[in-house]
């Protein structure tokens, strides 16, 4: 299949962005759309051109480094899907494809489409750990757990910190990101005795980062590739406001 690209280029963030159009000929209808990006970079670089920054590593949906807004939507729309799992054949043969980078005043650009996410590590870096050494492995049957709870936690540790919650969200929020975080050690009973720290410092470190309020638009739930709920951002508002009630 043959596609036209119209990617977004940028040397760095001090500088002013553009689209430019390119080819990409010859495309498998099974490759990953991050495998018809190196088609097409291969392309570039034996012409005697720049390639495409674009940031990936594992390409198996779990660490979270892709991070293109395709067509307007980030991760290319489909459910459950990050973009290095998102496959060519889900394109029509002759379409054009735009993309972008995740747009947000907390990820700047550092080159093309490759944003700076590091405003996420310093959330987690507050308060998403636990920090009680608790020794060697303890047996799996030592500290029981409902069903319930631990599905739930399991569910919010899903979370892979892509940041397509942010770029989707109209107020660039990263509240999905920070109550799954918030959430996966709170649910728990390893994470209950600081439950009430961690809650207000990854918050306060969200806002410190310069990210925009929630309005549950629900665009984040929408986008994300591991399909995190909402209800995860009703339990954080409800921890932090336990916690600044108590003052913790």
């Amino acid at each position: 299949m043959n596609l036209t690209l119209k990617v977004w280029r940028q040397k760095n963030g001090q500088t002013e962005g553009h689209f430019e159009t390119y080819p990409a000929r010859d495309i498998i209808e099974d490759m990953s759309f991050l495998e018809m990006l190196d088609v097409v970079n291969e392309g570039l670089i034996s012409s005697g051109k720049d390639p495409i920054a674009f940031d990936s590593d594992c390409r198996e949906g779990i660490c979270g480094m892709c991070s293109l807004v395709i067509n307007g939507i980030p991760h290319g729309g489909h459910a459950g899907t990050a973009t290095c799992q998102l496959h060519m054949r889900r394109f029509k043969d002759g379409e054009t494809i735009t993309i972008e980078p995740w747009r947000a005043k907390a990820f700047p650009i550092i080159k093309d489409v490759a944003t700076n996410r590091s405003a996420f590590d310093r959330i987690i870096q507050a308060g998403g750990f636990v920090s009680v050494n608790t020794g060697g492995t303890p047996d799996g049957n030592a500290l029981p757990i409902s069903k319930e709870v631990s599905d739930r936690a399991m569910d919010a540790a899903a979370c892979i910190g892509c940041g397509a919650c942010v770029a989707a969200c109209k107020n660039a929020s990263a509240m999905l990101f920070v109550a799954a975080k918030v959430s996966h050690l709170n649910l728990l009973p390893q994470g209950e005795p600081e439950k009430h720290r961690r809650a207000l410092a990854m918050v306060t470190q969200m806002d410190k980062e310069g990210f925009g309020s929630c309005t549950v638009t629900g665009s984040c739930e929408a986008v994300c590739p591991k399909e995190i709920k909402l209800t995860f951002i009703a339990k954080l508002n409800r921890d932090f406001g336990v916690a600044a009630l108590l003052g913790k």
